[in-house]
């Protein structure tokens, strides 16, 4: 049964497509955090919106694989099948359904959960590694970590299509870093071959996870360089007025930390909040900068435009503009430290859930879906930040 029935909102369904060229759909990482993506996807295309170009880091390059690796008529069906079975209980205990408790008592069970998922790991996603790498005198790097997480190669397998992904039907893409070099890579399938290890190294966080394999050399999760694909999007060529769905799992914006934990969670919060603020400050600027050198061009004599210099300037203007739509999941205070690890399935159906109204308010604002002016160039939205305030 799947959940995504609104509280205080409506699906807004568009009677025809969005006047852009590309609409983006762009998932951070996150962990446990991640069916909250799912449910704004679910909204997303319930509104009849479907990504041309669907592009994530760590758990969200899992998601962007469900999406991408299946048809829109399957999509929702597949990205459910995925967070009920890494949501069932390691030891096969039920969870919490409806009933109502105290956030105290919410804030036990979910640290409970969390140290189940610590010792036993999630079914068809991770598993401890035995024996533990410490105790061995030396281990070759894809074996250098606290979980295994070879089961989350077969569960992609058995949901995703690759050769789905790979026709180009939706432009795909993960980022991940090269253990050697520390790089950040983007793996696109308009220029990689896309399988399993793709999506893999991108959410392959150390210590947890091992680093990945791929065409010989190896990779750790994108998001130890950059939590979101924002900027790697929005700056690729040839440019195109683009509808941009940034749903972030991590919030900028959080109360002063009262204990030692909180401070914790705040700390995380703000490392992989950071770089999606920045990215935002970075494609506004550089739209400024390019309407500028637009207008200064436009006023300079002939003879002047044959320039290297300015046509290497030249070459960088355009008038696209761009939406960017912000959904970001605000946690619970009873969450706590383990809130991206606790993959419980009561909390799994409650990230879902916020994840699909966030999108169907969000929705209703007929802004979002019309293009900005060309000299304004880029418009940001957040409604659910201005709904808290």
């Amino acid at each position: 049964m799947l959940t995504g029935s609104p509280s205080n909102a409506r699906i807004h369904r568009v009677k025809e497509r969005p006047p852009f060229e590309c609409i983006a759909l762009l998932l951070q990482g996150g962990g446990a955090l991640g069916s909250y993506q799912g449910g704004v996807y679910q909204a997303l295309a319930e509104a009849d919106l479907h990504p041309d170009w669907v592009a994530g880091i760590s758990i969200g390059a899992i998601n962007s694989a469900l999406i991408a690796g299946n048809p829109p008529g399957q999509r929702v069906e597949k990205l459910r099948e995925f967070w009920e079975t890494v949501s069932n209980s390691p030891l096969g205990t039920p969870f919490l359904r409806s009933v109502q408790y105290s956030d105290d008592f919410r804030r036990v069970v979910n640290q409970t959960r969390a140290l189940g998922i610590l010792l036993f790991g999630a079914p068809n996603f991770f598993t401890p590694r035995i024996p533990h790498p410490m105790f061995l005198p030396s281990n070759p790097v894809d074996a250098l970590s606290h979980y295994d997480n070879s089961p989350l190669r077969e569960t992609l397998d058995r949901l995703v299509d690759f050769d789905r992904i790979n026709s180009g039907e939706t432009h795909f893409s993960v980022g991940a870093v090269n253990v050697a070099t520390g790089n950040f890579v983007a793996f696109d399938n308009a220029t990689h071959r896309i399988g399993p290890e793709h999506v893999v190294a991108s959410g392959s966080l150390p210590p947890g996870f091992p680093a990945t394999e791929v065409a010989g050399e190896y990779f750790w999760d994108g998001g130890l360089v950059s939590n979101t694909p924002l900027q790697w999007v929005l700056d690729s060529r040839p440019r195109q007025d683009t509808l941009a769905f940034q749903v972030d799992l991590w919030p900028a914006r959080g109360a002063l930390p009262h204990d030692l934990l909180e401070a914790e969670v705040r700390v995380k919060e703000i490392q992989f909040s950071s770089r999606t603020r920045a990215a935002t400050d970075h494609v506004k600027n550089a739209q400024k900068l390019r309407m500028a050198f637009a207008n200064i061009i436009k006023q300079l004599p002939d003879e002047m435009r044959d320039q290297e210099d300015v046509k290497l300037l030249e070459a960088e203007t355009d008038d696209k503009v761009c939406n960017i739509v912000h959904l970001i999941y605000r946690s619970k205070k009873y969450e706590g430290i383990a809130k991206d690890f606790e993959f419980s399935r009561r909390t799994m159906e409650e990230h879902w859930q916020a994840g699909y109204d966030d999108a169907a308010r969000t929705l209703l604002h007929p802004e979002v879906l019309q293009l900005p002016d060309r000299q304004e160039g880029v418009r940001t939205f957040d409604f659910l930040k201005i709904e808290q305030d």
